[in-house]
C-alpha cells in the first residue's frame, strides 16, 4: 500500500512538474522578415515594400506567423537590427528570414548570419564597422531560408520583358546588364547564360551578351556602353534589358542610361526599358512557398527547443 502511494505521488509529481515546463515555455509567436540588400531610392525601396504588401495576407493566412516586415541590410532604414529589436519588444519567438536577393553572394552566405549573431566571420564583421550597420543578436530565435532561386524565375521574367521590347528578333541582339559580384562572378556569368539562351530559344534573339554595373565594374557607363558595341557588331538592335530586382535611379537611370547614350545611333538602335524584376508573381509565389516550408517547420519544434 506504502509503495503504491508513494508511486502514486511520484506519477502526480511529474504531471506538475511538466505542467509548470508547460506554463514556462513562452507561447510561440513567429514572424517572417524580407530582407534586401537596400538602397538610397525611394523607388526601390517601393518595390521591395509593395512585395511585403502584396504577400502579408496570404503569409499569415496560415495562422501559424503573426507579422511581416521587410528590413534593408543597407544605406536606409529600417535595418536589421531594427526590425529584430521591434520583434523581440513584440515578444516573437521566433524570426524567418528571408532573402530577396538575386543570387549566391557574402550577403546571403556571410554578412546576414553575421548580422544577427549566428556567424563571426571577420570579412563581414569588418565591412559592416566601415559601412557602420549594426550587428544585433535578437532573442527570437532566427532561421534563414534559401536565397531566392532566380533561374527559373530569371528565365520567365527576362523572355516576357525581351519580347515586350522585340520587333524584329532576327536582327536584334540580347544585352543583360547586372550589378554583378566578384566573389561569385563564374556563378553570376553561369545565370547570365542561361536566362540569354533561354531568351534565344523561345524569342528567337540569337545573338546576346552581359554585363555589371555594381561595384566590380566600378559603376562605370562604359562598361555598359562595351557590351552593347560588342552585340551591335553583329547585330542592327540591342535590346538592354536590366537584370537588377528593383528601380534606381542610379542604376536603370545614369548608369545604364549613361553607357547608352555614349552608343553610336543609339536613338535608333538600342531598346531599352528602365525597368526591374519586381513587380512580378513568380517572386511574390516563391515568398509565400518558401515562408509557408519554413513556417511548418518551426511550428512542429518541441518547446524544449525553443
Amino acid at each position: 500500500m506504502k509503495n503504491k502511494l508513494i508511486k502514486t505521488l511520484g506519477f502526480l509529481g511529474l504531471c506538475l512538474l511538466a505542467q509548470a515546463s508547460a506554463l514556462a515555455a513562452p507561447a510561440q509567436k513567429v514572424g517572417v522578415l524580407l530582407v534586401n540588400h537596400g538602397s538610397r531610392s525611394d523607388t526601390w525601396r517601393k518595390q521591395l515594400l509593395d512585395l511585403e504588401d502584396k504577400t502579408r495576407s496570404q503569409i499569415m493566412a496560415g495562422g501559424i506567423v503573426k507579422g511581416v516586415k521587410t528590413a534593408f541590410m543597407e544605406y536606409t532604414e529600417p535595418s536589421i537590427a531594427t526590425r529584430l529589436k521591434e520583434f523581440d519588444k513584440d515578444g516573437f519567438t521566433d524570426v524567418i528570414i528571408v532573402p530577396v536577393f538575386l543570387t549566391i553572394s557574402p550577403h546571403t552566405f556571410d554578412d546576414i548570419p553575421t548580422l544577427i549573431g549566428k556567424k563571426e566571420d571577420p570579412s563581414s564583421m569588418e565591412t559592416l564597422k566601415m559601412e557602420k550597420i549594426e550587428r544585433y543578436s535578437p532573442k527570437a530565435e532566427t532561421f534563414i531560408t534559401p536565397a531566392l532561386d532566380f533561374t527559373d524565375i530569371l528565365k520567365k521574367n527576362i523572355l516576357r520583358r525581351a519580347q515586350a521590347l522585340s520587333k524584329d528578333p532576327k536582327t536584334e541582339g540580347l544585352v543583360l546588364i547586372a550589378y554583378g559580384d566578384a566573389t561569385y562572378e563564374k556563378q553570376w556569368i553561369e545565370l547570365m547564360a542561361e536566362v540569354s539562351e533561354h531568351v534565344k530559344k523561345n524569342a528567337g534573339i540569337g545573338a546576346w551578351s552581359y554585363g555589371w554595373c555594381g561595384h566590380i565594374a566600378h559603376y562605370d557607363p562604359d562598361k555598359t556602353t562595351e557590351v552593347i558595341n560588342k552585340v551591335l557588331a553583329t547585330k542592327k538592335t540591342a535590346v538592354v534589358i536590366p537584370v537588377l530586382v528593383a528601380h534606381d535611379e542610379m542604376f536603370q537611370v545614369k548608369i545604364i542610361g549613361d553607357g547608352i547614350a555614349k552608343v553610336p545611333d543609339n536613338k535608333t538602335r538600342v531598346v531599352y526599358k528602365p525597368d526591374a524584376i519586381l513587380p512580378d508573381p513568380n517572386v511574390e509565389k516563391w515568398v509565400l512557398d518558401i515562408t509557408a516550408e519554413y513556417a511548418g517547420k518551426v511550428a512542429r519544434k518541441s518547446p524544449a527547443k525553443r
